[in-house]
Formats: structure tokens, sequence, C-alpha cells
């Protein structure tokens, strides 16, 4: 074991976006533990989700993400919850990401610790990514398949009893998905439309999963999309008056952002349509913008000697990651907000 300290990372993803009130009160559960940030806090009013970033010693993380999670199956009725994002439980998703001097293996064993805890409050618990063992049911967008209402039938479905928890789906509660994974980009890239459909088909074309089709003689045929690590969906947010491509991008490192973005901006004007910016959802590591400012400043003008600010400013230009709302740097690109709260 390391005598440096270890810092892992938690995104949990609440079922609420509309009422700040129930969001405060989950946020207060996490900042009420020692040894933890709360980093960001990300409400989303059309998909009635909030995000929230915190981390620290995995310890802590663990006991704020607990309490977190018990303060959203007190206080969210997901009989009652409606909203444009996939979601099954209170509390969807937990995620578990190693920052600093912890390896992978590590966090999997929190999560799996994580992962009991809450199957005790009689919450049905899915591990996924990392900690799922069978590959048949360790990809989120597969275990959440036919959401909320579909579960009370799916979780006494042969293979889809949850790990920890009842075998029984709780109406009010839902049931959450942990695990250990590797660090992920939620983004969403914002088209000059309000057709779900136009965006449903760019997102099939670029996801990795693909689209179905059928072939000439009638068979089916997966035809898998452009974007390796791109999982995608198309829907239509009121309150910006845009449809979205929305994508989890989960390796940054093969599949860049500024990569994913051109190619969204390729498949829109393929069909008559343009894409006007994009927006994060949560924090984006450094690098990540620094290799897409360094892109468009080739591409723009082929100047290559920018300092960290003008990359970062260029590639928030080029993608338009401030269309919606300002983009602060700060509150925004991961090392910044870590070294500002906490030793590394």
């Amino acid at each position: 074991m390391t005598n440096k300290l270890q810092i892992i990372e938690c995104v949990p993803n609440f079922s609420e976006g509309v009422d700040t009130a129930v969001i405060k009160q989950i946020a207060a559960e996490i900042r009420s533990v020692k040894g933890v940030m709360l980093l960001n806090v990300d409400p989303g009013k059309a998909t009635n989700r909030t995000v929230m970033t915190f981390a620290g010693s995995p310890e802590a993380v663990v006991d704020a993400a607990f309490l977190a999670i018990r303060k959203a199956g007190e206080l969210i009725d997901m009989s009652r919850q409606k909203g444009e994002h996939p979601r099954m439980g209170s509390t969807d998703v937990c995620p578990l990401i190693p920052v600093s001097n912890i390896s992978m293996q590590e966090v999997v064993v929190y999560a799996d610790e994580l992962a009991k805890r809450v199957g005790g409050l009689g919450i049905p618990v899915y591990l996924y990514e990392h900690s799922q063992p069978d590959k048949k049911r360790n990809n989120l967008s597969v275990i959440r398949a036919g959401e909320y209402e579909g579960f009370f039938d799916k979780i006494k479905q042969p293979g889809w009893a949850p790990d920890y928890g009842p075998a029984e789906f709780d109406a009010k509660r839902g049931a959450t998905v942990i695990g250990a994974r590797d660090f992920l980009i939620a983004y969403n890239v914002n088209l000059n439309t309000r057709s779900v459909p136009a965006a449903s088909a760019i997102a099939a074309e670029v996801r990795e999963s693909g689209r179905m089709l059928r072939t000439k003689d009638g068979s089916a045929k997966i035809v898998h999309g452009s974007l390796k690590y791109v999982k995608a969906i198309g829907w239509y947010i009121e309150e910006y008056g845009h449809a979205q491509v929305s994508m989890n991008l989960t390796n940054i490192i093969e599949t860049p952002i500024h990569i994913v973005f051109e190619e969204i901006c390729k498949k829109a004007q393929q069909r008559g349509l343009k894409v006007t910016g994009s927006e994060l959802i949560g924090l984006i590591p450094l690098d990540a913008m620094l290799n897409a400012g360094r892109y468009f400043s080739t591409r723009q003008n082929g100047n290559t000697g920018l300092s960290e600010t003008e990359l970062i400013a260029v590639a928030v230009r080029a993608m338009g990651l401030d269309e919606l709302v300002p983009f602060d740097a700060g509150k925004r690109i991961m090392e910044y907000v870590l070294s500002a709260n906490m030793p590394l």
C-alpha cells in the first residue's frame, strides 16, 4: 500500500432536477462527511436529473455516497418521477472512479462495499463496469433497459436478480446501479432543430452499438456506429429549445471529445442540419481540453504555441461549450477543481 493520499471520485445521478430543496438536502449529506469535497452539482430540469461530483479518501467517499443514496430514497418518489433521461431509481447510477494513488481493483472493492450497504437498505443493487464479472450485464444501458416502469417484471426474469438487496422492485426508490469505472465524459451536442427523430438518427449512426437495419431479404442486421467508446441517444430539451445528441464518452483517449464533436457536425450536415454548440455535464480532464484546443487551433490557423489558458479558450469557442451557459474552467476542469479544494 502506498503512503500517498488515495483519492477516488464519485458521480451519482439522482432522479430529481427540479426541486431545489431536495437537491440541497442530498448535497448536504455529502458535505457532512469529513474527508470529502463536493466539487459540482449539475441539475437538469428537462431530464429531471442531477449529477453530483465529489471526491476524497475512499472510505469517506463510500460513506458520503451511502448517505446521499439513503437520503435520495427518502425524498424522491419514483412512482411520480418523469423526465427525458432514462432512469430506474431515485439514485439511478453511482460510479466510483480512481483519481490518485489507487488502482481500479482497489476501487472495485470499495464499490462492492457500497453496494452491499445500499442493498442493506432494501434497495435492489446491480453492479456494473469493472465491478460486474458477468459481461452480459456490466453495461449500464443494458441493465437500465426497460427503465423504472419495466423493472417490476424485469427483476423477476432469469438472470436479472440484483447483486445485492431484495429481488423485488421498490416502487418508491426503484433500483440502483453501482460500480467502479473509468473516467467518463457526459457530453451533449446541440442541433438547430427540435426534431427528436433527427437527433436519434444521428445518435444511432455514431454510437458504437449502432442500429438495427433490415437487409434486402428481410433479415435484421446490426450496423455499428462510427465512434468507438461512445453511447448516444437523441432527445429534445424544452428549456433550451434544441434537440441534442446526448452521449457518454467512455474512453476519451481512444475517442477524444473533439473527434466526437466533429463527427456529429458531419452527420448533422448530411441531414441539412447544423450543430450550434455543446455542453458538458459534470467535469472534464484538463488533457482532454488541451488536446481539443491543439486540434482546433492547428486546423484553424496552424498556431501550436498557445498557452494553457489560450488552448482552453480555443476548445470552448470551437465546440460552443458556452452556448447554453458560460464555461467556467475553474468549475469544469477536474484538475482545477481538485487542486483548488484538495491536496493530490
